[in-house]
């Protein structure tokens, strides 16, 4: 038998794997598509219809680890994807059809999409009873990776064009790939005799809240994660918008971790509300003010926010213990994704500061279900069910913290 690896290897296995499927996978379409318009051709329209099919192909890919959980624990499934996804980035500059493009960003969202789901629940899997901020720093590897591939869009702007970008970043996945070949999926819990859930206490109206806040997030936040750049392009000199790109990833990193340390001190309802308030301004800055330095503090104010919002949400449906609670705030987050690029889409013919406005107005409102979450949240509900026969047990319940990625119940 091998012997288990520190948790910290764990750590950057996944992070690897988060970084490859998420931090350029998805997200650096973001730096690249800027040079795209201008090198190619695209349309702000035909920008956001390619943006829409990455969203759509991670739906698809989410619901295929939610209705075939074997996927989610085969190393197979995450290795395979790991070299599609790399494929697909590779391919970008192989054609110049948009249709294509569409294709290729489609299957590259669905395969960032199992990478996720295999990565996150082997972190959940091999890190429960640790820290809670050690997950938080593989969830952070998103945010280094967009960095390295903000820097490397940095560097590659004024030396190369886009097809050139396209094969930097495939080439990055596959070093990441390789980072997070060995990482250990999720393995098959044990069967195991417990209280049915009909028994749990009814948690639908604070899910429910909780819910609509996350759906609303995946709106306004993916038009910032989609069209920042380019929008800071707009009023700024050129390598700004790059330039803020990388003070996203670099703010991303330590993100999760430091909001996982505040759930430990401060309620997560309370938190989610405030990241979302924060996030709003971030958003609609760059469209308020405009210039350098308000482009630089929107990048750092969406950065430090976005996957700890993520976090928050995901841990405080998983504290409620509602039944498949991460699948569902999963798939509301995933719709949202695919209808904010639709949603703004006609406002990007007079440029991109409407459009932010718009998704900073949707932020508030999902900071506005996140304040109605909070009145009279169960912080103290979390109950340790027993594996034991009943009669060996001397009590029904215990109620204690939730340990782990669920984080403490928090205090007001």
């Amino acid at each position: 038998m091998s012997t288990p690896s520190s948790p910290w290897t764990h750590v950057a296995r996944a992070a690897a794997a988060l970084a490859a499927g998420m931090g350029v996978g998805r997200f650096v379409y973001t730096p690249i598509l800027p040079l795209m318009h201008t090198q190619t051709g695209l349309s702000a329209g035909a920008g956001a219809d390619l943006a829409t099919a990455n969203y759509v192909g991670y739906l698809f890919g989410a619901l295929a680890g939610i209705l075939l959980p074997t996927l989610v624990r085969s190393r197979s499934v995450l290795r395979g994807s790991l070299l599609a996804l790399t494929a697909t980035l590779a391919a970008m500059p192989l054609t110049h059809s948009t249709a294509a493009w569409g294709v290729l960003r489609l299957l590259a969202g669905v395969v960032s999409a199992l990478v996720f789901v295999v990565a996150a629940s082997s972190l959940l899997h091999h890190l429960r009873g640790h820290p809670a901020h050690l997950p938080g720093w593989a969830i952070g590897g998103v945010g280094a990776s967009i960095a390295l591939s903000g820097l490397l869009l940095l560097v590659l702007r004024s030396v190369a064009d886009w097809r050139a970008a396209w094969w930097a970043s495939a080439a990055l996945t596959a070093l990441l790939t390789v980072g997070s070949w060995n990482l250990r999926p999720e393995t098959a819990a044990p069967v195991s005799r417990e209280r049915s859930d009909s028994t749990a206490p009814r948690t639908h109206r604070w899910f429910g809240a909780l819910l609509v806040s996350y759906s609303l997030e995946g709106i306004g936040y993916i038009v910032a994660g989609t069209f920042l750049v380019a929008a800071v392009g707009q009023g700024s000199p050129g390598w700004v918008g790059n330039g803020s790109w990388v003070l996203v990833g670099l703010a991303a990193v330590p993100s999760p971790a430091l909001w996982a340390w505040l759930g430990r001190r401060w309620s997560r309802p309370s938190l989610l509300l405030t990241a979302l308030v924060v996030q709003a301004l971030g958003i609609a800055l760059p469209a308020l003010v405009g210039g350098t330095a308000a482009a630089l503090v929107s990048a750092v104010l969406f950065g430090g926010t976005f996957l700890g919002i993520s976090m928050l949400a995901l841990t405080t449906g998983v504290h409620l213990r509602f039944p498949r609670s991460v699948a569902l705030l999963t798939a509301g987050y995933s719709v949202g994704q695919i209808l904010g690029p639709l949603a703004v889409a006609p406002l990007l013919h007079h440029g991109y500061h409407r459009a932010l406005l718009l998704a900073a107005l949707v932020v508030l409102a999902a900071a506005a279900a996140a304040a109605v979450l909070r009145i009279g949240f169960p912080h103290h509900m979390v109950v340790v069910r027993h594996t034991t026969p009943p009669q060996q047990r001397e009590s029904t319940e215990d109620v204690r913290p939730a340990e782990g990625l669920s984080g403490g119940p928090g205090r007001l």
